[in-house]
């Protein structure tokens, strides 16, 4: 019996070092002091960012767990915490509450974008439309993305403007560009 125990205690141990061995030779980027693995999907790297607890929770709330998880792919500018700490004192808790759910589901998707998005597919976006691309969302809206710089900037439809902080974050279902503003729909 203790041989028995042994040997799965070993089995255990080896895949635990292979799938240790595995995700350290995927190239990583790391967001909120959490390396993000290309083979997870959008949900599974950013409930590791302590950067993206706010967004998480939103998430979370608003039902939208399992379309992250999906097949996707997705383009998903992601807002830092500070970046909901901007928003009007309140804004968060008040969102955050059940009876908001449909308010909150549309800021999230208006940060979501179908298909796979990395920085060089924005650049080329960019370069086609003068300087300027506009993106439609999940939710509907248009997002305009420009170069300002060497800087990678989001246009929202009232006119607030977001910084892309980190970009290619690579997902198995998408892409994640890290951004230090909430952008929001009209």
């Amino acid at each position: 019996m203790k041989k028995i125990a042994f040997l799965i205690a070993g089995v255990l141990l080896l895949n635990t070092s292979f799938a240790q061995m595995n995700d350290s030779k995927e190239k990583t980027v790391q967001v909120g002091g959490a390396p993000m693995y290309p083979s997870k999907n959008i949900v599974q790297n950013a409930v590791n960012s302590k950067d993206h607890t706010t967004l998480v929770a939103a998430v979370k709330a608003a039902g939208l767990v399992g379309t992250l998880e999906g097949a996707g792919p997705f383009t998903v500018f992601a807002p830092v915490n500070n970046a909901f700490d901007k928003l009007p004192k309140g804004t968060v808790e008040t969102l955050l509450k059940p009876e908001n759910k449909n308010m909150l589901t549309k800021i999230l998707t208006y940060h979501v974008v179908a298909g796979r998005l990395d920085s060089k597919a924005l650049a080329e976006k960019i370069k086609e439309g003068n300087g300027k691309a506009e993106l439609t969302t999940v939710a509907g809206g248009k997002l305009w993305v420009m170069m300002k710089g060497d800087k990678v900037v989001l246009k929202d439809e009232k006119g607030g403007m977001a910084y892309v902080t980190i970009k290619d974050v690579y997902q198995s279902n998408g892409v994640i560009h890290v951004i230090d503003t909430v952008v929001m729909p009209e």
